[in-house]
C-alpha cells in the first residue's frame, strides 16, 4: 500500500530538486521521504531509514495530499515589522555625527532621541533603540565630527 501517490509533475519536480545539490535542508528532509513513500515504503521503514518519526511522516503525507508540493514553501511569518528603515537609520547616524548642540560636550543617546523627535525625523524612539542603531552602524558617540576621540 502506498501512503503517498505523487503526481507525475511532482515526481519530476522532486527529482529535479534532489538532483540540484543546492537545496534547503527542510525541503530535502521532506521531499526525500515523500519519494520513498511514493515507492510503496511504509511509514515505519522510511522513519527508520531517515530517522524521522512516523507522526512527522504522516503530517507531511497529509500536507502533500491537501496542498501538493506548495506546502514546502515557507508561509509568511507574523512578527513585529521593522520600525526604522535604512533611511531612518541614516538620519539617526547623520545626526549623531553632526555638531553637538550648544551647552553639550557630546551627544548622548537620550539627547539624540529627544532631538530626533523634536526635528520630526521620527515620531517616537527610545534611547535604547538609538544605541542599537548606532552600534549596528558602527557609529561611536565619543568621537566628534572631525573623528578625533574626546577625552
Amino acid at each position: 500500500m502506498r501512503h503517498v501517490v505523487l503526481v507525475e509533475k511532482d515526481k519530476t519536480q522532486i527529482e529535479n530538486l534532489l538532483s540540484k545539490g543546492i537545496l534547503k535542508i527542510r525541503t530535502h528532509k521532506i521531499t526525500l521521504p515523500l519519494q520513498y513513500l511514493d515507492k510503496s515504503k511504509n511509514y515505519k521503514e522510511v522513519g527508520a531509514l531517515l530517522t524521522v518519526s512516523s507522526n512527522t511522516l504522516i503530517t507531511w503525507a497529509t500536507n502533500y495530499k491537501t496542498s501538493g508540493l506548495s506546502f514546502l514553501k515557507d508561509k509568511p511569518r507574523s512578527g513585529r515589522s521593522i520600525k526604522f528603515d535604512g533611511k531612518d537609520r541614516a538620519k539617526i547616524t547623520a545626526l549623531a555625527r553632526s555638531e553637538v548642540p550648544n551647552g553639550y560636550v557630546q551627544w548622548s543617546l537620550r539627547l539624540l532621541a529627544d532631538r530626533l523627535v523634536e526635528l520630526e525625523m521620527v515620531e517616537t524612539i527610545s534611547y535604547r533603540s538609538i544605541g542599537l542603531i548606532l552600534k549596528k552602524m558602527n557609529c561611536n558617540l565619543t568621537e566628534n565630527v572631525n573623528g578625533a576621540s574626546q577625552s
